[in-house]
């Protein structure tokens, strides 16, 4: 069982123009084609909604996915509901599709830590992770679990380009090799560890070729090609459910947008760069080869619109009417017992909010 024998070869079954360029294989049928196209215009959707709250004081810090949306889809689509999932902050459209909802990923986003108590499908899954390459580390332990246990399952971990300097990112895939882990890593390569670029964070090639190093599988394909994320993961998880181990993915991608709400990308990168990267982009790529194909129509576009824009003006009234939690939540729920030297700076803390007029 073997996807490719190379990892500097990118596999991408529609290119940049919609065309198809690899004969399409049976599981990437239109039943999933359509129902990745919703669930990309959905999360674009969401995250143009989110950036605006955040901009008006309404939202937090927010990492938005604009240009993500084929991997976190082609994710989505092809873990089973007994995989266990560890995102990082770029994920909204595989926890979409995982199921959970869109006022949710809000609350976390508004600083509400309820919003990665999940239910469902995602019950197994990890909260979202904002270190850097730590969730890989936790990707092996639960991994080792697994394979302990003799379950038929995988645990699945994303982190973006800038992860895999870190050395946990290393030890993690190390152990998956050795111990042949029933784990996948997908990392989003959208070329940019916040202002540093791809270029100067690593001398490889590639980054699936660090794959080499700790004897796993790994190979690289076009992140802006749902079909290709999906086909890849497709793969890597019957591979894991097999027990014939770990497998590393490299999505090449872009980051249309900036790192975080609180970045202004403008500084470090050019207008002709990211204007070369929209041409690339993966919903419109999608878009056009759903039409060549007569399955799209421009009737049936403007109803998704409308129905995206709906469920997610819903899902922000529902997110506005929750109140602001406590701020002693930022010291309760961390230990069993709270240290002393907590509980003098919880004191202080509520002393000095409720001086503020904070209730």
């Amino acid at each position: 069982m073997q996807y490719t024998t190379t990892p500097y070869q990118q596999k991408q079954f529609i290119n940049e123009e919609g065309l198809c360029v690899t004969p399409l294989t049976s599981h990437l049928n239109n039943a999933m084609l359509l129902e990745s196209y919703r669930a990309m215009v959905m999360i674009r959707t969401f995250d143009q909604r989110v950036v605006a709250l955040q901009r008006t004081g309404q939202m937090g810090t927010y990492a938005s996915c604009l240009g993500q949306e084929a991997i976190g889809a082609g994710i989505g689509l092809a873990l089973g509901a007994e995989d266990v999932f560890l995102p990082y902050y770029r994920d909204q459209a595989t926890q979409y599709l995982r199921g959970v909802p869109l006022e949710q990923q809000m609350q976390y986003w508004g600083g509400n830590e309820w919003g990665n108590h999940f239910t469902g499908v995602a019950a197994q899954d990890f909260p979202n992770c904002v270190p850097i390459a730590t969730q890989v580390t936790h990707a092996a332990g639960v991994a080792s679990a697994i394979k302990i246990r003799g379950e038929k399952r995988c645990a699945l971990v994303t982190c973006g380009d800038g992860a895999t300097s870190r050395g946990d990112f290393y030890e993690a895939m190390n152990l998956a090799g050795v111990w042949q882990l029933p784990m996948i890593m997908v990392v989003n390569n959208n070329q940019w560890a916040i202002s540093v670029p791809r270029q100067i964070q690593t001398g490889a090639t590639t980054i699936a070729q660090k794959a080499v190093a700790a004897g796993i599988e790994g190979f690289q394909v076009d992140g802006n090609d749902v079909c290709a994320v999906y086909d890849a993961v497709h793969y890597a998880v019957k591979k894991a459910h097999c027990g014939k181990g770990s497998t590393l993915i490299e999505a090449v991608s872009y980051r249309l947008g900036d790192h975080t709400t609180a970045d202004d990308a403008t500084r470090y990168r050019s207008h002709e760069e990211v204007n070369e990267a929209w041409k690339r982009e993966p919903i419109k790529r999608l878009q056009t080869c759903l039409h060549q194909k007569g399955l799209w129509s421009e009737n049936q576009e403007q109803a998704l619109l409308s129905e995206c824009k709906q469920e997610v003006e819903q899902s922000v009234q529902a997110y506005l009417k929750h109140e602001e939690q406590p701020v002693s939540d930022l010291f309760d729920y961390l230990f069993e017992e709270t240290p002393s030297h907590l509980v003098t700076q919880k004191e202080h803390v509520l002393k000095k909010w409720s001086m503020l007029g904070g209730k």
